[in-house]
């Protein structure tokens, strides 16, 4: 094996061992482990640090994306035209409004920009789509959670973070 300093052979002491033993390469090894230590204990502190407003941001942009993905081969769910390259993931219930339904995956679907921003969600048509997708019976249930009140925690964002990071990379 060769060393990742000097580029000389050397035979390992320890499996996995990427440098000889020779002083020099020893001290890089040793400076380049305290920075892997440090990015790893700064990136710690950066996510202790985080305000529940950057979280919220944060949980949303990562569902939001879940979203796009799930609904890429749907048409927009209020005017049922074909989604293009650019297209929202709209919610019936708004999020300022309706804390509790939030991340509710029944609550939001891919929607056009056209219905989304400029006709404010189209929401006429979006309750005949969603109550097509999920149904009268969860419909009704969503009504219900969304006069919820609910206030997330940081834990309870960094587990929706964590959720949709994963379907994402399935």
């Amino acid at each position: 094996m060769r060393c990742k300093n000097c580029k000389e052979v050397f035979t390992p002491v320890k499996f996995n061992q990427k440098f000889c033993l020779e002083s020099e390469c020893v001290r890089v090894w040793v400076k380049l482990e305290k920075e892997k230590q440090w990015n790893k204990k700064k990136k710690q502190l950066k996510d202790e640090l985080q305000t529940l407003p950057e979280l919220l941001k944060l949980a949303q942009i990562t569902f939001n994306k879940y979203i796009r993905l799930r609904d890429k081969d749907k048409p927009c769910v209020s005017c049922e035209k074909p989604l293009g390259a650019k297209y929202d993931a709209g919610h019936y219930f708004s999020m300022g409004g309706h804390k509790a339904v939030t991340f509710d995956e029944d609550n939001v679907h891919g929607q056009c920009v056209t219905c989304n921003q400029y006709k404010h969600g189209n929401l006429l048509n979006y309750q005949i789509g969603i109550q097509q997708r999920i149904g009268a019976d969860r419909l009704i249930e969503l009504h219900a959670k969304a006069h919820e009140v609910k206030k997330w925690t940081k834990d309870e964002l960094y587990g929706i973070i964590r959720c949709y990071k994963k379907k994402l990379k399935l």
